[in-house]
């Protein structure tokens, strides 16, 4: 009767076998990845052949980066062990994703510094250096929440935020990266009195009517869309009574004649965030294509439209 004796490795063979460093699969027997089939007289380490195939999964784990905490997630649960990979492949995605978006904006940044006029040069990097990496929209959401009605809905402000907080593209562009840059420093800029400007057209309708005007604001504003897009001219019809809808309904008022006029001269005497709107346009805009319509690029359609309206009845 014969046996077969195992074939047993030493260290440094099978880190030749594997193609890599004694120091990494000492440093892997140490963190209890890599099991030694025994020692030798000398107390010298002994791999078995499975230790191979072991050392090459863990190599090839370490080499979609993931951490050694979920490598050994993966090794010990066997019972869980392709679940447990999805799992840790898809946070490793998740997080690479982040770090591709912050090094396509840093790409786009030394982009514009380098294309930029030397004469403006200072500006830039003044600008860049206060905007963090991937960029964040929280100043921006504070700038709105400080221009709300205090005690509005939570549930409107969310909504509002949304469609007034334009969220920066993935791969942008250098234009892109500048107009995010003054947006952020347009809306951390100090504000007299403590809070924004916003509309008195706006305040009185309170923090309730505040929540219904948005809303009805929003509805207009997506009426607006395709005929801006069309680039059509503004034009009384469904997305200007909507418009003055929304108004009226916060007020409790009816859409008459005279409310229309009142509400035009209401809104030509309110503060304007002309700037803000239209550093968003370039945020939004896809390459190569036309700016997709904004709250206040919508607005300020439906004012003209309230204005043609009410110059064609005078």
């Amino acid at each position: 009767m014969s046996t077969t004796r195992e074939v047993l490795w030493s260290i440094g063979e099978l880190a030749e076998r594997a193609g890599t460093t004694v120091k990494a699969v000492r440093f892997y027997s140490d963190q209890g990845l890599l099991p030694e089939a025994s020692r030798s007289g000398g107390g010298h380490r002994r791999y078995g052949p499975g230790a191979l195939e072991r050392l090459r999964l863990i190599r090839s784990l370490r080499a979609l980066d993931l951490p050694l905490p979920e490598v050994r997630r993966v090794l010990h649960d066997e019972d869980a062990a392709g679940r447990v990979l999805e799992d840790a492949v898809a946070i490793r995605l998740r997080d690479l994703g982040g770090e591709l978006r912050a090094l396509r904006w840093r790409e786009a940044a030394l982009r514009l510094v380098a294309e930029c006029p030397p004469a403006e040069r200072a500006e830039v990097l003044r600008l860049l250096g206060v905007v963090g990496v991937p960029p964040s929209t929280a100043p921006m959401a504070r700038f709105w929440r400080a221009w709300l009605p205090p005690r509005m809905p939570a549930r409107a402000t969310s909504a509002f935020l949304e469609a007034a907080v334009p969220q920066p593209p993935d791969d942008p562009d250098p234009a892109q990266v500048l107009a995010f840059a003054r947006l952020h420093a347009m809306t951390t800029a100090p504000c007299p009195g403590g809070r924004q400007p916003q509309p008195e057209v706006h305040r009185v309708a309170g923090a309730g009517g505040a929540a219904a005007l948005y809303a009805g604001l929003a509805e207009a504003y997506e009426l607006a869309g395709p005929p801006l897009r069309r680039a059509r001219d503004p034009y009384p019809g469904e997305a200007l009574d909507a418009y003055v809808a929304a108004y009226a309904g916060a007020y409790g008022s009816r859409d008459t004649r005279e409310f229309r006029r009142g509400l035009a001269a209401r809104l030509a005497a309110g503060p304007r965030l002309d700037r803000y709107w239209e550093l968003t346009a370039v945020l939004l805009a896809p390459p190569g294509g036309r700016p997709e319509p904004t709250p206040g690029s919508a607005d300020d359609w439906l004012r003209a439209a309230l204005e043609r309206d009410n110059a064609r009845s005078a």
